[in-house]
């Protein structure tokens, strides 16, 4: 290639050579350049309507996909109103790109001019720029390569005048080396292996990062007589497989929790053991020996004291730990994994199989019987994304998922009103399976407006609103504090969801009692049939469950 190009040009050719999978943003006079340039190299575009969503969908779609997502914004207020959705980014190491422009290096008087590096780096992201014409390739492809290797959310600035000055065109072709997977220790494998020799209730424990790495952690539990479980954010991951006790947590069903608190060995892969995955330690016995396997040196007890941490890939390790262990063991041992233990997991490992009151009214529908009423109604094949707030535990445990792919969990920052926003996201990462979000209707309510990008993507997209007309975490919250607090700040009067729903051309559905829910079965007829591409809301008015179980975790030290 030959001839001069603007540097926003150069940088977007860059990033489509490099891979990117997709593009969201709300494109400015500063984005717009780079933003067309990606769309003509070939990146799928969407245009969000606030940024805040743009950047939670591409984070969602990175999580789902494998994918790099990449959100643009306009310098300044544009990047602003993404943050937010950037701090989870980058909370959770999700591989993502904020493409952002910044103001010329000499305006100093402008309204548009922050500290755009100091606001990334502020919430967690790590920020670069492109410094120069001569430097452009190479300061993205730095950026990427920190994205990938490192799972780092990144914002790379294009301040104006650089962005509009010539460069050669020079991108040729841009190849990256995948990072080597990190072979942990043979010591450390060896003193890993000891532990669970000694163990005589192990428990395995895998988060995240012991993506791809399933079939390896199973053997070694196999041989090693453990159970097993997920964090949150890995809900799936281990479906299918016997000895499986789902979620660790606060969304933990009462035999969850009592197994992994009799575990006298906790494994870690890939997983940090934070308070919610642990209930602030309470499901760890003063016993039982704690191990971290990571690729993370930081993480490494992190969160908690450890008797081992262990640097390492996570599929890896499991397979070193396996070889070593059958050299010391050769025979599997039963252990935890008793008959007994079977069948109570298999009858009530899900909240799902645990019974529970019915507290529906003529006008109200307990949020239990909503949720399993619509676990059986909906596809199996779904994609189950989640928002923040008093109803999360109904979702994330009541609605089944294929596999670790089938659950996006943006709950690193607690922000509430991210929901819509991952679950279009996390629906454009994976367009065969039927999305589903579970919301309240604060956290709706706070991000509606992208409900109209759902629209107008043609998205058979089915929204669950858990609506109490509140804040319902606050209320359960401050109701339980002893000076009788005043309960109008956190409480709103009842809104019709569903008609505001249809009027962004959804389909709305008021649910109030089982009956309601008719017209969703037609609704998943004609999606079964392949006609059905309008967004499905069901605005289902919730009874009270006087605070939901995983509240009390949640409140713990705040």
């Amino acid at each position: 290639m030959s001839g001069d190009v603007r540097v926003s040009a150069l940088v977007g050719q860059t990033l489509a050579k490099l891979g990117v999978g997709h593009v969201f943003g709300v494109v400015g006079s500063g984005n717009f350049d780079v933003t067309n340039t990606l769309v003509q190299e070939g990146v799928p575009y969407t245009a969000a309507r606030h940024e805040g969503g743009a950047a939670t969908m591409a984070d969602a779609y990175g999580r789902m996909s494998g994918k790099v997502g990449v959100v643009t914004t306009h310098q300044g207020c544009g990047l602003t109103n993404a943050i937010t959705g950037v701090g989870e980014a980058a909370k959770s190491r999700t591989p993502m790109i904020v493409l952002t422009a910044d103001t010329q290096g000499a305006a100093v008087r402008s309204n548009f001019k922050i500290d755009q590096d100091g606001l990334a780096r502020s919430v967690g992201a790590v920020a670069e720029r492109i410094h120069s014409p001569e430097s452009a390739v190479a300061d993205t492809v730095r950026a990427y390569r920190t994205a990938v290797n490192e799972r780092r959310t990144v914002v790379l600035s294009l301040p104006l005048d650089v962005q509009s000055a010539s460069a050669p065109d020079n991108v040729g072709a841009v190849e990256l080396q995948e990072p080597a997977r990190l072979r942990p220790d043979p010591a450390m494998v060896k003193q890993l292996v000891q532990l669970i020799q000694k163990a005589e209730r192990p428990v395995f424990v895998a988060g995240r990062g012991g993506r791809g790495a399933r079939d390896a952690i199973l053997e070694l539990a196999e041989h090693a007589g453990a159970l097993v479980a997920t964090s949150a954010v890995a809900n799936g991951l281990f479906n299918g497989a016997s000895f499986n006790l789902g979620i660790s947590g606060g969304f933990s069903s009462p035999l969850t929790a009592e197994l992994i608190s009799r575990a006298d060995l906790i494994v870690g892969w890939g997983c940090t053991l934070n308070m919610w995955t642990m209930r602030h330690g309470r499901l760890i016995s003063p016993d039982a020996n704690v191990v971290q396997v990571d690729v993370e040196d930081a993480s490494l007890g992190a969160n908690r004291k450890i008797s081992l941490g262990v640097l390492g890939d996570s599929a890896l390790t499991a397979e070193d730990a396996l070889s070593e262990l059958r050299s010391v063991q050769p025979i599997p041992q039963e252990k935890f994994r008793t008959e007994e233990n079977a069948l109570a997991i298999k009858q009530e490992s899900r909240w799902r199989d645990v019974e529970t009151p019915d507290l529906s009214t003529t006008s109200l529908i307990d949020p239990r019987v909503l949720s399993r009423e619509l676990d059986s109604i909906l596809p199996a094949e779904r994609i189950v994304s989640v928002d923040s707030g008093n109803f999360m535990g109904y979702p994330s445990q009541y609605l089944s998922v294929p596999d670790e792919f089938g659950f996006c969990f943006t709950q690193a920052f607690q922000a509430v009103g991210l929901g819509l926003y991952t679950a279009i996201g996390a629906a454009i990462a994976q367009p065969t399976r039927l999305p589903v979000l579970g919301a309240g209707d604060g956290g709706f309510l706070m991000g509606i407006s992208e409900l109209e990008t759902a629209v107008r993507l043609r998205l058979p997209l089915v929204c669950i609103i858990y609506n109490d007309d509140a804040y319902g975490a606050e209320v359960h919250h401050f109701a339980e504090m002893d000076n009788s607090p005043d309960l109008g700040s956190v409480t709103f009067p009842e809104t019709d969801i569903a008609a505001i729903a249809r009027g962004f051309g959804a389909q709305g559905v008021a649910v109030r009692k089982v009956e309601d829910l008719e017209p969703v079965k037609d609704w998943v007829a004609e999606f079964q049939a392949g006609t059905q591409t309008r967004p499905l809301v069901i605005d289902a008015k919730i009874a009270s469950d006087g605070g939901s179980w995983w509240l009390a975790e949640a409140f713990q030290g705040h």
